[in-house]
């Protein structure tokens, strides 16, 4: 079978902000790939273009405005080749909406766990109080608990002050 959808960015659970860039390779008829973002209580449509010819590299984007519905953190970013018929090829993303794990979200920065550390300790450290809560939802596909964590784990921690 000829891969006709090759999403790069986003990975896997990697972390968005409002707007959420999309890029990779694909082959579309008449050159159009419909794109989603759901959690199942609000969505948001979008298009992007790539070559109709062979596979090409397109990049596209999908503003979420701050007047979104979303009440869960985990996103699912759809991105379909629909335009020739609805049961075209599509891949389905899971991301993680920054702006739901912290306000005022504008990125995050990578943090090697030390022998000692505690969430809380580390939410202490990077933000002047102990709630844990938006480094835990931010790496919820590693941690399984927010009592489990290993020396030289790295662990993603959201910022509002990027």
């Amino acid at each position: 079978m000829t891969i006709t959808l090759d999403i790069q960015q986003p990975a896997p659970f990697d972390i968005v902000g409002s707007t959420i860039l999309i890029a990779g390779n694909a082959s579309a008829f008449e050159g159009t790939l419909s794109i989603h973002v759901s959690e199942g209580h609000d969505e948001y449509t979008s298009f992007t273009t790539v070559g109709s010819l062979g596979l090409r590299q397109f990049q596209g984007s999908i503003d979420i405005p701050d007047t979104n519905a979303f009440q869960l953190n985990r996103l699912f970013l759809t991105l379909a080749d629909d335009t020739g018929n609805e049961n075209g090829p599509a891949v389905v993303i899971p991301i993680l909406f920054g702006p739901r794990i912290l306000p005022g979200y504008g990125g995050w920065q990578p943090y090697t766990v030390q022998a000692g550390d505690t969430l809380s300790s580390i939410a202490q450290s990077q933000y002047g109080n102990s709630d844990f809560q938006p480094i835990f939802e931010a790496n919820q596909n590693i941690l399984s608990s927010p009592d489990v964590i290993f020396p030289g784990q790295v662990l993603r921690i959201p910022r509002n002050d990027i």
